[in-house]
């Protein structure tokens, strides 16, 4: 993926098990597969039945567990998280699972998502005496339990995730349970394992795989599964739900071999792939797309399109990660560091290229610009979703409108600016029957918010920053 230098990021995966020897050793392959979905931070919670202990780090997962770090870690239970930070910044001290110690035990939390009225959580639980140790908005869960006046457990729990607005996956351990909770629109993927007889918990699939666990089914909006040495139990936190899942995930975020609520990221989107073909043709000679998220679309296209698919862009997989870097000179210096046009496959050639997405248009433009000067004859854009044209505030980092080129740019300006022969995105309406879910309803489950401004949650004031409007 080319989030580093497009500047589109998921916030985190979350991975948890239980009732397994081998708990910390499980956890840290299963967050090695869910890297993609964060790589500035990284850590493991672990409980031995008596006490919890933390490793956690800044970095990838093999830099923060380097140095036999992993050794540390003794229990047959573990909550673990990688971290792209959009909600409180970076910092060693927002970096995942979040862990509590107090008279009465311990708790550590892992959180996939972003709270909309976190702010004005942290200014009602400031008023009320509560010291917040962290910028990030994970931690007010900690303190809503706490506070909570319920004598069960569980029942503190639900009571604190009912006051909580927005997109959320958590998982919450103490030394004798764990619990697992997604909101009432489930707005993040969460998938329910088993590996031999433990427990597993999944932001994607794909990790089930790399450690051989069995897939059982999707964690419920507005679930709270209970697991212990007792076994698994199910409770509700709300009954008031409306499954919105965030459609990015099947455009974008999640890896091709993940399945979301039973549907093959990769077949989704080859099929957004084939839709887009359909909807916007074009005479062409070759068919390539921007590794590594768009080649199931590009090969859909192509299919489709009857047209060869051809590896015109090779990426660079060996670039560290000191050469992403925050401004646009940069990153457009970043674009060429990362990808390379094939001069072979492109050369004279009237070439369609697929992408998933144009966020600020930089990364296409520069894209474009390489494959003209590599011989391209024509270079025609077609992008597998529909123009992102309104601000994510569920985790994703585009919380402005400024970030976005359409917002304020027709197609035809889009097109214009990126250099671009043609230009064509997918229909609303394309994507929906593309990607194939089969609820009722406008929407079809899904959360279009970036591409239609209609959000399943309401946006508190304080969530938009001062020069933005809902």
């Amino acid at each position: 993926m080319l989030t580093e230098i497009r500047g589109l990021n998921e916030e985190c995966g979350v991975f948890g098990i239980w009732g397994h020897p081998e708990s910390a050793q499980v956890t840290y392959y299963g967050l090695h597969s869910l890297q993609h979905r964060g790589q500035e931070g990284a850590g493991i919670v672990v409980s031995d039945g008596e006490k919890l202990s933390c490793v956690k780090g800044e970095g990838l997962v093999n830099e923060v567990f380097a140095g036999g770090k992993l050794q540390e870690l003794h229990g047959r239970a573990a909550i673990g998280h990688v971290r792209y930070a959009t909600a409180g910044g970076g910092g060693f001290e927002n970096v995942q699972p979040l862990l509590f110690h107090s008279q009465t035990g311990s708790i550590a939390l892992a959180h996939n998502g972003n709270l909309v009225n976190a702010n004005a959580l942290k200014y009602q639980l400031e008023g009320q005496g509560s010291i917040l140790q962290t910028s990030s908005d994970t931690e007010v869960l900690a303190h809503l339990i706490k506070r909570s006046g319920y004598p069960l457990f569980k029942d503190k729990v639900k009571n604190a995730l009912s006051l909580l607005k927005g997109a959320y996956a958590f998982l919450i351990m103490t030394e004798t349970e764990m619990m697992v909770a997604l909101d009432p629109n489930g707005l993040r993927p969460l998938s329910l394992g088993m590996l031999g007889d433990a427990y597993v918990v999944a932001s994607e699939t794909c990790a089930f795989d790399i450690i051989g666990a069995t897939y059982l089914r999707d964690v419920e909006p507005g679930e709270l599964l209970i697991i212990n040495d007792e076994g698994l139990h199910f409770e509700r936190f709300s009954l008031h739900t409306q499954r919105a899942i965030c459609s990015m995930e099947y455009i974008y975020f999640s890896r091709p071999d993940s399945n979301i609520n039973g549907i093959n990221v990769h077949t989704a989107r080859k099929n957004l792939g084939k839709q887009l073909a359909m909807e916007a043709p074009v005479d062409a000679d070759v068919v390539t797309g921007v590794p590594d998220s768009s080649i199931s679309a590009a090969i859909g296209y192509a299919e489709w399109a009857e047209l060869p698919y051809e590896l015109g862009l090779i990426k660079n997989r060996y670039v560290g990660r000191t050469f992403i870097q925050p401004s646009q000179t940069l990153r457009e210096q970043g674009v060429k560091m990362k990808l390379s046009p094939v001069r072979g496959v492109v050369e004279g050639k009237r070439v369609v290229m697929v992408d998933d997405s144009i966020v600020r248009g930089t990364t296409s433009r520069r894209i474009i610009q390489m494959l003209k000067e590599a011989g391209a004859k024509e270079v025609h854009v077609r992008i597998s979703s529909p123009p992102m044209k309104n601000p994510c505030f569920y985790g994703i980092d585009t919380s402005t409108h400024e970030e976005l080129i359409a917002s304020a740019h027709s197609v035809e300006e889009i097109r214009q600016m990126i250099g671009a022969d043609s230009l064509a995105f997918l229909s609303e309406t394309g994507m929906l029957d593309a990607i194939g879910r089969s609820y009722d309803g406008e929407t079809r489950g899904q959360c279009m918010a970036c591409f239609t401004g209609k959000y399943p949650t309401e946006i508190y004031p304080d969530t938009v920053l001062p020069h933005e409007k809902c």
